[in-house]
């Protein structure tokens, strides 16, 4: 059987050299991905750079749509407009209450589908979706329809903040169940078993095991409840009566001009949600550190 003679010189020869268009089609497919996600980051980013940018600017006009001069006055007088600051309180103020009763109710529903057997199971679990499926204008019309119905004696309920707080902890309750039923369905039965074969009881399993692994999808849920909820507009606008929301302000404000205060609340709530999402990862990191 023949052999090649590896010689010295051809062991010491230089691979054939590459062209410039083969060598940067190589640089293409190696970096593809990395790619991609900058200018997914980079479109999905944009527009919320615009709104930090003109939160700076002093508008020539009412307009704040074009760059006029760098100025610190949207930041320094907030509340110039009070209906601004009022706006921005209701919407918060639901926002909390509907994510503190949504995330109660929503946990305590997906405990129920994920670790308990009963009839209509399958029922409920469809029902859970209809609200995530139905169509905003759809789910706030039918709302509205049910509000105006709605009579205790010759009592009508009113149109404002409560039936905008029902509305709204109607529609998060689905985005919480989904959401903890997701980590409860990736949670490892044999660790709640474990405990309790270390004579722990069922409370003591729940609040010591169950609850902190379950906590960050608790948590995501109200996170996702919470931002739902604060910019909602379709379904606010249909039950809102004469109560003004932050999303409805600017949906008004709009028609007139759009000061640069909403630009500057835009911001604070970004860089806001941006900074609990670095801590969570910061926390999150340093935890896996320390089993490590």
């Amino acid at each position: 059987m023949a052999t090649t003679d590896l010689t010295p010189e051809v062991l010491d020869a230089e691979p054939p050299r590459l062209s410039a268009g083969q060598r940067f089609l190589t640089w293409l497919r190696e970096h593809t991905l990395a790619i991609y996600t900058a200018l997914a980051m980079m479109y999905m980013f944009l527009p919320v750079a615009v709104v930090v940018v003109f939160s700076f600017n002093k508008p020539a006009g009412r307009q704040n749509t074009r760059w006029n001069e760098f100025s610190l006055d949207a930041w320094t007088n907030i509340c110039k407009d009070p209906t601004i600051c009022d706006s921005v309180k209701v919407s918060a103020s639901v926002a909390v209450l509907a994510t503190v009763v949504g995330t109660i109710f929503g946990t305590m529903i997906a405990f129920a589908l994920v670790r308990h057997r009963f009839r209509g199971r399958a029922s409920t679990n469809l029902l859970i979706f209809l609200p995530m499926a139905t169509p905003e204008v759809v789910l706030g019309s039918s709302l509205l329809a049910l509000f105006l119905n709605m009579y205790v004696g010759s009592w009508q309920m009113p149109l404002g903040f409560w039936t905008i707080l029902i509305a709204h902890i109607m529609f998060v309750i689905s985005f919480v169940v989904v959401t903890v039923k997701a980590r409860l369905s990736g949670l490892d039965p044999r660790i709640e078993q474990a405990a309790m074969d270390l004579y722990a009881d069922e409370k003591a399993t729940f609040r010591y095991v169950t609850l902190p692994l379950v906590a960050p999808g608790i948590a995501g849920a109200a996170l996702l409840a919470f931002s739902l909820s604060f910019d909602d507009f379709i379904i606010t606008n249909f039950n809102s009566g004469s109560t003004v929301t932050f999303p409805m302000y600017i949906w008004g404000a709009a028609q007139r001009g759009i000061p640069p205060q909403v630009n500057v609340i835009a911001s604070i709530m970004f860089f806001g949600a941006l900074a609990i999402v670095i801590v969570g990862q910061v926390i999150g990191a340093s935890r896996r550190r320390a089993k490590a």
